[in-house]
């Protein structure tokens, strides 16, 4: 298998203690729910107790996600240099990025960042009383040319 980066090994006192957790499946949220309360209440829960859920009814279609699903793979198989070129910086937080970290170590994940719309002003920092705004703007990758 080879040897493993350092960077994805986190100290022996940092790691979680085995525990056995018994469940029949993960919570499934369900967006046509029309009492928000109960809504942001079970995305609440779900999010303490798993840290993740399934949602269903969230009105995209069936197609348009498989879609999605297939540029994605296609994008995240491509060679690391070949992602670098649409790397997210600390100018703009739009686009690929493999190197966040929990508890100091680095998650071994890869993600791609992108707004619905092609730009968004946001502010500046998170200073209170900053009032100025910077514009994050999408990063496209050249292929695979339908990842947009």
């Amino acid at each position: 298998m080879g040897d493993i980066d350092p960077a994805f090994i986190q100290s022996t006192e940092h790691r979680p203690k085995a525990k056995v957790v018994e469940a029949s499946e993960i919570p499934v949220i369900d967006l046509s729910e029309v009492r928000k309360e109960l809504l942001i209440s079970e995305i609440g829960k779900a999010c303490e107790e798993w840290g993740f859920f399934q949602v269903i009814n969230h009105g995209v279609l069936f197609e348009l996600s498989t879609k999605v699903e297939i540029e994605a793979k296609k994008f995240f198989g491509k060679s690391l240099e070949e992602k670098k070129k649409v790397k997210r910086d600390e100018f703009n937080a739009m686009g690929y990025h493999d190197g966040e970290h929990t508890k100091n170590v680095r998650d071994w994940k890869e993600v791609f960042d992108y707004l619905v719309e092609n730009t968004a002003q946001v502010p500046s920092s998170h200073e209170p009383h900053d009032m100025d705004l910077r514009t994050l703007t999408n990063q496209w990758p050249q292929n695979p040319p339908h990842f947009r």
